[in-house]
């Protein structure tokens, strides 16, 4: 199984320093320098450029009320990583996890991991590497969530899943200048979503997606679409779909029809071990429309939540929001 390696001496105080002097609107004019890495729902990752910090990625969380509801993210999260890297068998950067104080003196959780070469990562493959090393990369992949498949086969009441958006996988040694995805080791970076479920009940406190949700949204969410969201994880058709339709979101549909001949054999060859439907280019585009019409409306909201809240209510908004998304 792969190795995990638990990252120490993260410089607590100097990442104190830059939460205290963080600009959530503009992170680019923070007292601290920083590059923002992405962003996700619930996270957003950063590169401090400061005395011990750099080389690191820090995934921001400013999801909690209270460090006890912190302290039991954090558990659910040092446990999902754990059973990923010693039980399922991906590779995983260097992790751990810090806390500090954030706005109003609510805890802010930091994951933080060994950061990996832009140029490793799988969006950016996405357009640096041939046709046929990008369906080799998307079978790749595919070998590595079958072994969470696999793994929740073998157990009666424990499952895990993992997201399989392509930007959370980098390929070790692409940094170097070699193009090929063959033999070069495979990383799994994104943990903040730790999916774990224990006799069907899901370890993770879902309510913490809708932290960053407008509160005229919250409700809506939680009663159409939480669910769903968090049940496709687990679902190998569902979860094999996302994957795909990131084609569509990084302006790569000119590989589509290749991407889904290569996935349908290698669900014809029994990856999965269990059958699993094959796919359409119209499944994925319709699939593709509709996840980003959601995503674009909440998107919005959100923005405009940021301006009551700062511009009209003169209170702190936690949450780092992105620019414009092309789609």
């Amino acid at each position: 199984m792969a190795e995990l390696q638990i990252l120490d001496g993260v410089d607590l105080e100097l990442l104190q320093e830059f939460e205290r002097g963080l600009d959530p609107e503009h992170p680019e004019r923070s007292r601290i320098p920083a590059q923002v890495l992405g962003y996700g729902e619930i996270s957003t990752v950063f590169a401090i450029q400061a005395g011990g910090l750099q080389g690191l990625a820090f995934k921001r969380l400013p999801l909690f009320q209270s460090r006890e509801e912190a302290e039991r993210y954090g558990a659910v999260h040092a446990e999902y990583v754990r059973i990923l890297a010693e039980e399922v068998g991906l590779h995983l950067p260097a992790h751990g996890q810090v806390m500090v104080s954030g706005p109003s003196g609510k805890p802010v959780f930091y994951i933080v991991q060994q950061r990996m070469a832009g140029e490793s990562i799988g969006n950016y493959l996405l357009h640096h590497l041939a046709p046929e090393q990008v369906y080799r990369l998307l079978e790749r992949v595919l070998d590595e969530m079958a072994r969470a498949w696999h793994y929740n086969q073998t157990q009666d009441r424990l499952r895990v899943a993992v997201d399989s958006q392509i930007s959370n996988w980098a390929v070790g040694g692409l940094e170097a200048g070699s193009r090929d995805v063959e033999a070069a080791t495979l990383w799994y970076m994104d943990t903040s979503t730790p999916l774990l479920r224990l006799g069907g009940v899901e370890q993770l406190d879902t309510e913490l997606f809708l932290r960053s949700a407008p509160s005229f949204l919250a409700w809506i969410l939680r009663r159409l679409y939480l669910q769903q969201v968090v049940d496709r994880y687990y679902d190998p058709h569902l979860v094999t779909v996302d994957l795909l339709a990131n084609l569509y979101k990084e302006q790569r549909t000119d590989l589509i029809p290749g991407a889904v001949d290569t996935v349908n054999r290698w669900l014809a060859a029994g990856g999965t071990g269990q059958a699993v439907e094959p796919f359409t280019a119209a499944e994925l585009e319709a699939y593709y429309r509709e996840d980003a019409r959601i995503w674009s409306l909440y998107l919005g909201a959100r923005k405009v939540d940021r301006f009551l809240r700062t511009r009209l209510l003169r209170r702190d908004y936690p949450y780092i929001l992105p620019g414009k998304i092309v789609r």
